[in-house]
């Protein structure tokens, strides 16, 4: 009887566990798979953004940020908004300085980590990271000085990427020279955007890049006899160089359209807001056609030539190097005047004003450098040059518009100019 008693109360003991059991079980049966459960809702976190760019206004705590891709962000600065000060150049943010939004101002340049908002047009800034318009005015200023001072440049005749060595035809309307430029494990090698006409688009590139006829700048060292370079840094680009008539323009549309004089076909370029347009006095456009001309009678003869529009002494000079590959004190350094030829030119032509495309009309003569361009996408314009009839005349065939370089000694825009 007491062992019949025991089992009972043991069964009764068992029996809520196993309903529990039981009831679970039957629960789970009467649900869905966990694969197949209703999706729950996911919380989306705003995406990162680093938007870099130059600061275009400034209202209140916003900043509207015009990017390097030319497209506008609004900028929500927070309480919490740390804002730091760098150097042009500066690698890291150990030498960082704070500073206040009172201390920014329209031009100068920045770096905003934040979060993007769902519009996808403005950001909330985590960080900004600033350079100052003035600063980078002055390093850009330290730059061209440099590149003046100790750099030349030119067409690329030869590449010995076995050797480090470039062969580089200096640019002049007279005596041809080359120069044999040598490459180091420290030299900066950097190459123009297919596209574009600024320097700091230039990125860094091997130097099997570098191809025959292609334009390049060298800034470093050069021999007493002129003949080779050491180069610290190297900037190269393929370019275009047009000389022809206008057949079309669209000063709305800021385009033109050109009747080369060598291919006798037409070509279409773009104006850019970095373009350098300028338009020759006849004064001056009568001197370089002389030269030519000058140039042109002596590579044919050793007697001078003749002292007609231009002087002798004009003509002897563009049969020289117009530029000697000198460390760059004097007359004659590597992109210094020291002779009237291209480098003369090319500085010459940056100190002119400005023109537009309003100072131009169908049927004047024009010697255009411009980019390469894209498979699908027209030549932008970098230096464009008009009154250039007397010029084209006096060099129909000799492909006078390459007198023009496409590096601009003047400034520009973004973190650095153009050398």
């Amino acid at each position: 009887m007491s062992i019949w008693i025991r089992c009972v109360r043991r069964s009764l003991w068992l029996m809520p566990a196993a309903c529990l059991i039981l009831g679970c079980l039957c629960s789970t049966s009467a649900q869905p798979p966990p694969a197949q459960s209703a999706p729950q809702p996911v919380v989306q976190t705003p995406p990162a953004a680093r938007p870099v760019g130059t600061i275009k206004s400034i209202s209140g705590n916003t900043l509207i940020l015009t990017t390097d891709a030319g497209s506008d962000v609004t900028v929500q600065l927070q309480d919490a908004t740390k804002l730091v000060r760098i150097a042009p150049g500066q690698k890291d943010l150990k030498d960082a300085t704070p500073i206040q939004l009172i201390d920014v101002q329209p031009g100068d340049r920045i770096l905003v980590r934040g979060k993007l908002a769902d519009d996808g047009k403005s950001v909330l800034a985590v960080s900004v990271i600033a350079m100052k318009k003035a600063d980078i005015a002055e390093k850009q200023s330290r730059e061209r000085e440099e590149w003046q001072k100790h750099g030349f440049g030119g067409l690329v005749n030869n590449v010995d990427t076995a050797n480090g060595t470039i062969s580089v035809a200096l640019p002049s309307s007279g005596e041809k020279k080359s120069v044999a430029v040598h490459l180091s494990k420290d030299t900066i090698l950097r190459r123009y955007a297919l596209d574009s006409v600024k320097f700091d688009d230039a990125k860094p590139a091997p130097l099997d890049q570098i191809k025959p006829g292609d334009q390049l700048r060298a800034r470093g060292i050069g021999s007493a006899d002129g003949a080779e370079f050491t180069a610290d840094e190297i900037v190269s680009g393929t370019f275009r160089n047009i000389a022809g008539t206008i057949s079309a323009l669209d000063a709305t549309a800021g385009t033109i359209t050109i009747q080369d004089l060598v291919s006798k076909k037409p070509i279409f370029v773009k104006i850019a807001a970095e373009s350098q347009l300028r338009k020759l006095p006849p004064p001056m456009a009568q001197r370089i056609a002389a030269r030519l001309k000058g140039s042109s009678t002596e590579a044919q003869s050793s007697a001078p030539a003749p002292n007609a529009a231009g002087t002798t002494a004009n003509a002897e000079q563009t049969t020289k190097p117009t530029t000697a590959p000198s460390g760059g004190s004097g007359s004659g350094g590597m992109g210094r005047p020291g002779g009237g030829g291209a480098a003369d030119l090319q500085q010459a032509i940056s100190r002119m004003p400005a023109a537009t495309l309003a100072d131009l009309q169908k049927g004047d003569a024009v010697m255009v450098v411009a980019t390469e361009g894209g498979p699908n996408a027209a030549s932008t314009v970098i230096t464009l040059l008009g009154g250039v009839e007397p010029i084209l005349e006096a060099s129909p065939k000799s492909g006078a518009s390459t007198i023009l370089s496409p590096w601009s000694l003047s400034s520009g825009g973004g973190e650095a100019a153009a050398p």
